[in-house]
């Protein structure tokens, strides 16, 4: 059987292998057994669906079930362990208010038309076997995301994880079994090969497909499901810009939540800042707040509290950050952190990539029009709102973008003209589960978050009953 091997970031040796899911066992075992697993659930009630998801809540949030997780996540993608227990706690709220929007998304719409006898309704019916794709980098909150929705619409649900996370997918498969889950309408995949993944989808089984990851990645998944009808959310990069007006209240304050956005989970965030443009009068103290708050950073091991930003994910991923540092000081950017400021950190393995400053850029340098999806933070001067806006709407990402400033009419007119699925005003890299989660341009397509969440997994019925 062939195996999936998880590579440590934090040491770049082997940790982890996976027996990797055949195609034969998809088609013989998985797929049916989701199939007849799908229509039992789909006769539950709501409400008992709700009942367990409300006991995986609950395992999730376990004292010694959150710090196994927590130290999983830490192990298998580096984030540092004193961050890792966060993602478990919002992972279990996102899953409470996804949960709490049900009733609404998935009640029957009743129709009056003023037509004397007959009977009208829309109704919400489970799209069947769903597969949700997710990534490494945020494993729990990218899967809840879609897996409560679809569980709670009366789906059976293929997860498949990141090789860099295969953990992830088998625990949540056993903690939803431990809440009552009927075996069969939660399965976990495991493959690296997109082949494997092209097929699957091709198959009539597969209902729906959610993919969450990089934009290459997106445009496979679009290109597997294109001889078919089924539909596919695409959750893909970001090249997200936050624009400094000169009225902002607090330089200080301002410089420490961009610097967070930016630098949380060393960068490796579909919604951290990658861009960030500043109103000319104000520039240079921002630069300077910006860079005393970067060189105050802790950098090293994962497993020391203190730490603050741990290794990239991959030898590779730190060799692209480092190229694309490269290339901007080559068309004439400076750094302002200076070489060696990191030292004992990145000599720990080349996967520790310290974070970087970089003015004077030339914009056509990749670290301002790709997504670095590293700790680089790159600075740009403007001198008027028209040309922030002009700037940041140059881009083929649309995902977020963030307008900070002490007038607040200013910076909602300013979000209106932005193109993105999310604009924050005095905030950044926070997707409320509230609120939709989706992207523009190549960010992506389709929803998750708030009540639209549920919008890929389900299908509109319409009943029209005439009464005799």
């Amino acid at each position: 059987m062939t195996k999936l091997t998880t590579i440590s970031p934090i040491s770049s040796k082997p940790i982890i292998s996976t027996d990797a899911t055949t195609l034969e066992h998809l088609d013989r075992t998985v797929l049916p057994t989701a199939q007849m697993a799908q229509k039992q659930w789909a006769e539950h009630s709501l409400a008992d669906r709700k009942k367990v998801v409300k006991k995986f809540i609950d395992h999730l949030l376990e004292p010694h079930t959150l710090a196994k997780l927590a130290k999983e996540i830490t192990e298998q993608m580096g984030r540092p362990i004193r961050y890792t227990p966060g993602e478990i706690k919002t992972a279990a709220l996102r899953a409470q208010t996804m949960m709490d929007f049900a009733d609404e998304a998935l009640a029957p719409v009743p129709v009056k038309d003023g037509q004397e006898g007959f009977k009208k309704y829309l109704s919400h019916e489970p799209q069947g076997v769903v597969l949700i794709i997710f990534p490494w980098n945020y494993p729990y909150l990218c899967l809840v995301n879609g897996l409560v929705p679809a569980l709670l619409a009366g789906n059976s649900v293929l997860i498949k994880p990141s090789p860099q996370t295969p953990r992830v997918a088998d625990s949540v498969v056993e903690l939803f079994h431990q809440a009552g889950l009927p075996i069969g309408v939660l399965q976990a995949v495991h493959t690296g090969d997109p082949e494997t993944i092209e097929k699957l989808i091709s198959r009539k089984a597969i209902s729906a497909v959610s993919f969450t990851g990089s934009v290459f990645g997106g445009l496979e998944v679009q290109k597997a499901a294109a001889g078919r009808t089924i539909p596919v959310n695409l959750e893909l990069g970001g090249n997200d810009a936050a624009y400094v007006r000169a009225d902002v209240a607090d330089i200080k304050a301002t410089a420490a939540d961009i610097v967070d956005g930016a630098l949380f989970n060393t960068g490796q965030s579909c919604c951290s800042i990658e861009r960030i443009y500043v109103e000319a009068d104000v520039y240079d103290q921002f630069v300077e707040a910006v860079v005393e708050e970067v060189k105050s950073y802790k950098v090293g091991d994962p497993f020391d509290e203190a730490t603050q930003l741990g290794p990239v994910i991959s030898e590779k991923s730190a060799r692209t950050i480092k190229a694309q540092i490269k290339d901007a000081v080559e068309r004439g950017a400076k750094k302002l952190i200076p070489d060696g400021w990191f030292k004992e950190a990145e000599a720990l393995n080349p996967t520790f990539v310290g974070p970087q400053v970089l003015v004077d850029l030339d914009e056509t340098s990749l670290v301002v029009q790709e997504e670095t999806f590293g700790p680089v933070i790159p600075i740009i001067k403007v001198n008027s709102d028209e040309e922030a806006v002009e700037k940041i709407n140059d881009s083929d990402y649309g995902l977020t973008a963030s307008v900070w400033t002490s007038d607040i009419e200013r910076g909602e007119e300013l979000g209106n003209e932005i193109e993105a699925g999310t604009v924050f005003v005095n905030r950044c890299d926070y997707p409320d589960p509230s609120l939709a989660w989706t992207g523009y341009k190549n960010s992506g397509r389709g929803v998750s978050l708030s009540k639209y969440g549920y919008t890929l997994y389900t299908k509109i019925k319409s009943h029209h009953i005439k009464k005799v």
